[in-house]
């Protein structure tokens, strides 16, 4: 059975508001949480952009929900410091967590000085990074001097079960590379046709282990106010790769995103005041093979969606 879990959006929610969210989520019945990882939202208007690994300690204690988070190893991050993360988190709370594993967006990178390497550097470096933290979690010295670089590294606090390292990828040709290395893999809300390619392409590479979805969703108790919140939060984040890979500053995005529709907006978020046009939504989702699925509601004020879907979306999704 697909499990519903709540995406956590550090980029628009300050940390004490998205954990008190959280907990509210695991009381209305979400089976699961996941959250991003930037040091820089897509636009002024969203504001935020807390510390994903400290809030994670604070949200695993706080609730019994498994949780994830969409890293990206190898430049802001040192991979020896994203594997001593994981492997603490994954000593405290056994079972409840995991990291998805992608190539990161020059937003977040640029503030380490350092190039920004072509996207086929940036996967080899990511590859490179995923061999080190598996290392680092199996109790091995690790060594290297190549796209990253690491001496005599050992992590003494490991868990007995290392957690999932998950890749994360939005194209078919990403996928069934992931299928190489990941113990599952995570994408965002697509067209049908696209997530069935994205699905075949990763299973048929050998892929392994859970597929989940981010599904970006607007709700309110009217359709005007569900398309405001949309167009309001997530019109900066239309833009397919390699546009939202390579902008460098809020400022860019919000240049380039003073133009964009509504009807753009709604191509990449499921908008509506209709709880059973979501439902539908989701139950199609589901029904493509779908292991877990995370509801982003993309507004700042989670409360009212996580009661609402708590209490109509979720039971009719059972």
């Amino acid at each position: 059975m697909t499990e519903y879990g709540i995406h956590a959006s550090h980029e628009q929610i300050p940390p004490a508001e998205l954990l008190a969210a959280v907990i509210a989520a695991e009381r209305a019945g979400f089976d699961a949480a996941m959250c991003s990882d930037h040091f820089s939202p897509w636009s002024a208007r969203q504001g935020q952009s807390g510390f994903a690994w400290a809030w994670l300690g604070a949200a695993l204690q706080a609730t019994n929900l498994s949780f994830g988070v969409v890293n990206a190893p190898g430049q802001r991050y040192h991979p020896a410091i994203i594997a001593q993360a994981i492997g603490t988190l994954g000593a405290m709370y056994p079972g409840r967590f995991w990291a998805a594993l992608g190539s990161g967006e020059y937003s977040n990178e640029h503030i380490t000085g350092d190039v920004w390497p072509r996207k086929d550097v940036r996967n080899a470096r990511l590859r490179e990074c995923v061999d080190v933290i598996r290392e680092l979690l199996a109790g091995e010295e690790v060594s290297r001097d190549g796209l990253v670089r690491v001496d005599r590294a050992r992590l003494w606090t490991r868990p007995e079960t290392p957690p999932s390292l998950i890749g994360a990828a939005v194209s078919p040709a990403t996928a069934a590379w992931c299928a190489e290395w990941a113990d599952g893999l995570v994408t965002v809300n697509a067209p049908e046709a696209t997530l069935r390619e994205m699905i075949a392409a990763y299973r048929g590479a050998g892929g392994r282990g859970p597929i989940a979805l981010q599904v970006h969703l607007s709700w309110a108790p009217t359709e005007r106010e569900a398309e405001e919140i949309a167009y309001d939060q997530w019109r900066s984040n239309v833009f397919a790769p390699p546009v939202c890979w390579d902008l460098e500053t809020v400022e860019h995005f919000d240049v380039v995103a003073e133009e964009v529709t509504l009807d753009k907006v709604r191509s990449v978020v499921n908008v509506s005041a209709d709880l059973e046009r979501h439902i539908e939504w989701l139950r199609g989702y589901a029904a493509l093979g779908f292991d877990r699925i995370y509801l982003h509601h993309v507004g700042q004020d989670l409360m009212p969606f996580v009661e609402t879907f708590g209490a109509k979306v979720l039971p009719a999704l059972r």
